[in-house]
């Protein structure tokens, strides 16, 4: 029988955060488990807003609630090298990783607590996208990341009825375990390091449960500006991470990247007279986005004429992610092709 689980690790990692972590600390101090069984550690990599002020803060206020509350620094930065801070500092039985744009309900330690010590190693759950205001336009970009056609594939983003396993979860808690065999988030990637340690998770023996009960939420880029760059980072690090470890890459993640090199090739016919694909190929993609901006705007709780602008998002959002991943694969055999035109 597995040990029970008592003491749990919460850790947050942030970069100029000073915006959301205020109220994901809060949702920390409304959690029904007990104070006295939660390790803090906060984690700063080098913000220049007030972020560090604020951990310091939460610390001074809240210290004596908790297990203990520590306040860390990422010299790198980085997001896989700030959890190998929060992981090689943890002492609990499980941890929790939470994202700084997050916001947690009050039951969401207790209920993952609850599902590791049912038997399951490692666990989560849906994690759905919210906005920090409601505006029309930002209620239409809300809408875009959360429909299928944007960005929903992923098993974490879409709320299944049943527990279940799936090869990744968002906000995942770990047995300590699991931590000590699987060992640390490699740091040569960034924004797919969670693909990467889920991938090795799994090669290690240990089953990923997804658990509906356990939600949380993810604030949803503020403009159009970030979240396409948000996107085109994600497609890069897609592409590089393809070289790294191709077996955590699922084709879903490829497919933005196959549209792109079919609009280059489709357009290179049609240059040079052949025009058909490139007809074929837009008549297709025109058909579903907007097949895909209806259905959207039909599930929109509030309607407005900014969902005009969708058809265009839906695009910049796939061509944007697209072409990162061609950066990242074009980066990756350029430093192949260099290394060993060195070595020559």
């Amino acid at each position: 029988m597995l040990p029970q689980v008592r003491t749990v690790t919460f850790g947050i990692i942030a970069y100029n955060e000073q915006q959301y972590l205020p109220d994901l600390l809060n949702d920390l101090l409304s959690q029904t488990y007990p104070k006295d069984r939660i390790e803090v550690i906060l984690v700063d990599g080098d913000s220049s807003d007030d972020t560090w002020n604020l951990m310091q803060a939460f610390k001074d206020r809240c210290e004596s609630s908790f297990l203990r509350v520590l306040v860390l620094h990422n010299p790198k930065r980085i997001q896989p090298a700030g959890w190998n801070i929060v992981i090689t500092n943890s002492t609990a039985d499980m941890l929790l990783r939470i994202d700084a744009h997050a916001r947690i309900p009050k039951d969401f330690i207790q209920r993952s607590v609850e599902r590791i010590n049912a038997g399951e190693f490692v666990c989560g759950g849906p994690r759905a996208n919210i906005i920090d205001e409601e505006t029309p336009w930002k209620s239409m970009l809300l809408g875009a990341e959360q429909a299928m056609f944007g960005s929903g594939f992923a098993s974490y983003r879409r709320a299944a009825e049943k527990i279940t396993y799936v090869k990744s979860v968002f906000h995942a808690a770990y047995r300590r375990e699991v931590l000590c065999k699987v060992g640390l988030f490699n740091e040569d990637l960034q924004r797919t390091e969670d693909n990467e340690y889920h991938y090795r998770v799994a090669q290690a023996g240990y089953k990923i449960c997804y658990d509906p009960a356990i939600t949380s939420f993810y604030q949803t880029r503020n403009s159009l500006k970030a979240m396409l760059r948000q996107k085109h980072l994600n497609g890069l690090w897609i592409g590089k991470t393809l070289f790294v470890c191709p077996g955590c890459i699922s084709l879903f993640h490829l497919v933005p990247c196959g549209f792109v090199f079919s609009i280059g090739a489709t357009g290179a016919l049609a240059v040079v007279g052949i025009v058909w694909p490139a007809l074929t190929l837009w008549a297709a993609y025109g058909a579903v986005d907007a097949l895909m901006t209806l259905s959207t705007f039909v599930a929109a709780p509030k309607k407005s004429a900014c969902y005009a602008a969708l058809p265009a998002v839906f695009f910049l959002l796939h061509a944007g992610y697209g072409v990162g991943t061609v950066r990242g694969i074009s980066s990756m055999l350029y430093g192949r092709a260099r290394r060993g035109g060195g070595t020559k």
